[in-house]
């Protein structure tokens, strides 16, 4: 996620909805910058960026200390919430791709399931950022 807003949007959404950290990439998520820390309203001096070179590296190290890890893409073959209450007694890490491209090819083979956000209407998609929070809630509301 490359856009300051969003990933400070998400930071925010982290933080209410008890995530443990936020995980980026070194080369194409946003650095901390103002614009960032200010549409964080705060929770970027609670909730941990972390910004690794590889993503999906990443990804595989949080699966081998026990996490499942679900990634969320209109094409996902099951719903989020259903996806939650199946894993439910593991911590998941939610994965989320850039802004328009979505998910890159090697972080959907590494995911252990693809999820989606079932639309009720045929508009379109949400903002990634809008997407993030959707997606946290649906994991903890379970």
């Amino acid at each position: 996620v490359t856009d300051p807003h969003n990933v400070g949007a998400i930071l925010r959404s982290a933080e209410v909805f008890g995530a443990s950290a936020v995980v980026g990439t070194r080369h194409h998520s946003a650095p901390e910058t103002g614009a960032l820390a200010k549409a964080a309203s705060g929770a970027l001096e609670r909730q941990p960026y972390i910004r690794v070179k590889n993503l999906s590296d990443s990804i595989l190290e949080l699966k081998k200390i026990g996490f499942v890890a679900l990634g969320l893409d209109a094409t996902g073959s099951s719903d989020i919430s259903d996806a939650a209450k199946l894993y439910s007694d593991r911590p998941i890490a939610l994965i989320l791709g850039a802004e328009g491209p979505g998910l890159r090819s090697r972080t959907k083979e590494v995911a252990d399931a693809l999820v989606k956000i079932e639309p009720i209407s045929s508009f379109g998609s949400l903002n990634v950022s809008n997407a993030a929070a959707v997606g946290l809630y649906s994991i903890t509301a379970v």
